[in-house]
Formats: C-alpha cells, structure tokens, sequence
C-alpha cells in the first residue's frame, strides 16, 4: 500500500457557510485554492476544525465532493471520521472513499468513553470497511475527554494492515515520540496535532502536521516544514517561534471559532461557526489581527 503521500503540512480546511448555514461553495473552492497555492502537502476535510459534528452525512458528501473537485488531484485529500456510532462512521467512511479521499483519519469516539476492547472494535471495523485505503488514526485527548494508549495504538499498528499512521494532538511531545518509537518497525508515519510542536515533532521523526493555522498562514506553516526538510534547521526555528504567538491567540477564543475568525481577517470570507458557537467577541478580533498582522497582541 502507498503511504508516500503521508507527510508535510494538512490544513483540517474549515467549513465556509453562508448565513442559512449552507456550504459556501464558492470560497470553499477559494480557500482550497489559497491552501495549496501556499504549500500545502494535502488537505484534511471534516477534521475538528472542520465542523464536522455539526454537519449531516449529505453536507459532508457535498463538501467533500467540491474539495475533491477543486483539488483535482493536485495534493491528496484526506477524509475525518469522528461520529460516535461505529455503523456512522463505516457508512463516512466509505463515502469518503467514494468521493475520492485518498486517506481517511478516524478520531476516538467523544463523550462516552469506551473501553479499549470496544475502542479496538471501533477502529477495525472502520478500518476493514475501506480496506483498500489507508487509515490514519487521530488521537485528541483534549476534545474526547481520553487519549488513546500506546499499547493500543501499537496493536492497532501491528495488526490492522491499512492502519498505516497517526496525528497526535496530545501536546505531550514524550507521548508522540512514544508513537513514533513503538511503531518504527511497521513504518507507522506520525503526524504532530499541535501547531506550536512542528519544529520539534519533525525533530523527534513525525512526518508533518496537520496545522489549523495553515487555513490563514500557510506559507508561514509551510515553511517551518520545508526549511527543516532542506537542512535549514534555524530557518525553520525561527518560522516556529513567528507562528506560535498566532495560534496561541487563538486559544483566547472558543473552539474552533479562531480559525474561521482569522480565515476572515485575512479576507477569506469564509462566514461564521456553526451555531450555537459564534464569530470572537471585538475585542479578540482585535487581538487576533494584531497577532496576524503586527506579532505583539495586547
């Protein structure tokens, strides 16, 4: 199976709308062209920056049908899974495979809290169900109240013949090395989940990030990335250390509304967050610009 496309920078594209809360085809198309135009290396549709438990399976087809479309096969698109119910996710799953996702990404169930026999049932049956595709794991601790463990994971690796990789939003960069190490002899490829981890993720063997800043930033996001690629390690330090104070503004708004928040300042015109969630407060809008535009929010 060819996992070669599995690596540097994935923006997890958020979902324009229009005020009815339609999809916004028009700068969905636009944004996917400004990712890719600033070096994106693919595109993740319905991760968490996405949406993606705010939509129904038909606007996701829809959405993934037009990002499909638009890419046009210029980078490869990779496909969320994060309903709770296994049959859910098999049936996006496989529509993600028929509208022509080269990979799909499947988060632990959130708000209940399986045990690792139901987690291992979950993720194989999901994985068997587009055999043919390989299946990259997300582990976010923060969103879904638990992490998955490294024993876990590990035997996830080692048995699933498509399970072929990972993004790691712990934030804890011993936990990504961990993945990264236990699974080194199966050439399970590792994603950083943190933005503010890029420079280091790279330094401990991840193969990329899948990065949110990349919806607003890419070139800046991209060039951490591609600096480190080409030897110029201080170069790509130095991008790090410009990027941070951008994403760690965004903390400062609720989730995921930054993202969208700052897609806007820079002119993406890419609406609002689904309700009930909504567009920063003015002041954080102001803080944000500064941090996009200036380097020193107040």
């Amino acid at each position: 199976m060819d996992t070669s496309f599995i690596k540097g920078i994935i923006p997890p594209i958020v979902t324009p709308i229009k005020a009815d809360e339609t999809i916004d085809e028009v700068a969905l198309r636009r944004l996917v062209d400004f990712v890719i135009e600033g070096g994106s290396s693919g595109i993740l549709a319905f991760g968490s920056n996405g949406e993606f438990y705010m939509m129904e399976e038909e606007e996701m087809e829809k959405g993934l049908s037009i990002i499909v479309d638009q890419v046009s096969g210029r980078v490869p698109v990779y496909m969320g899974v994060g309903a709770i119910r296994t049959s859910k996710c098999i049936r996006i799953a496989q529509m993600g495979v028929r509208c022509g996702a080269k990979s799909i990404s499947i988060l632990q169930p959130m708000f209940i809290k399986p045990t690792e026999d139901e987690l291992l049932t979950h993720i194989r049956s999901i994985a068997a169900s587009v055999a043919d595709t390989p299946v990259l794991l997300y582990n976010n601790p923060g969103r879904c109240g638990y992490a998955m463990s490294q024993a876990l994971v590990e035997e996830l690796a080692h048995s699933i013949p498509n399970l072929v990789g990972m993004k790691d939003s712990s934030g804890d960069l011993t936990q990504t090395m961990e993945f990264i190490r236990r699974n080194a002899d199966v050439n399970f490829k590792v994603f950083c989940g943190k933005d503010t981890l890029i420079y280091s993720g790279l330094g401990v063997g991840a193969v990329g990030a899948v990065c949110s800043t990349a919806n607003y930033v890419p070139e800046l996001v991209c060039s951490i990335y591609d600096k480190y690629m080409a030897g110029d390690i201080k170069g790509s330090l130095e991008a790090q250390m410009q990027l941070n104070p951008i994403r760690l503004m965004n903390d400062y708004s609720s989730f995921p509304v930054a993202t969208k928040d700052c897609a806007n300042l820079i002119g993406m015109n890419v609406g609002s967050p689904f309700l009930p969630n909504k567009p920063s407060p003015a002041k954080q809008q102001e803080n944000l610009r500064k941090a996009l535009f200036v380097g020193e929010p107040s």
